[in-house]
């Protein structure tokens, strides 16, 4: 699992491989990933837009911009959690995905909070 602190927000990340799901014969390699994120702060903060970066084996890399994440904005007060899971989608079985996390205090103060870079990778493909 990585793991990021910025400004008192902790961002921690893991990727599976969805075998399931996936058709490498296609170039189609599924994952799913879970972050937690954690205020470690003594002020309120809310999620506001999430930016990824995600790069393929092939150097192909998709940028993703968006509000929220999976159609929710989680507000966190101080000690507060919120997780979730989501997906992404490679040509190839191994890439990396990171970005940031655009956040503001209940003061409207906004910041940025780094997502730490994170393998996909199809299992035995990286020794």
């Amino acid at each position: 699992m990585e793991e990021a602190i910025t400004e008192g927000v902790q961002v921690q990340a893991e990727a599976f491989y969805l075998e399931m799901h996936s058709l490498p014969e296609e170039e189609r390699y599924v994952f799913a990933y879970r972050i937690r994120l954690k205020n470690l702060s003594q002020r309120t903060v809310q999620l506001l837009r999430r930016h990824w970066i995600i790069t393929d084996s092939n150097g192909e890399i998709n940028e993703v911009h968006g509000e929220g994440v999976v159609g929710d904005q989680p507000v966190l007060a101080p000690d507060e959690e919120y997780e979730y899971t989501s997906g992404s989608q490679l040509k190839s079985p191994v890439g990396t995905m990171q970005g940031s996390y655009q956040m503001t205090t209940t003061e409207g103060v906004e910041f940025e909070v780094t997502i730490p870079c994170f393998t996909l990778a199809v299992p035995g493909v990286i020794n």
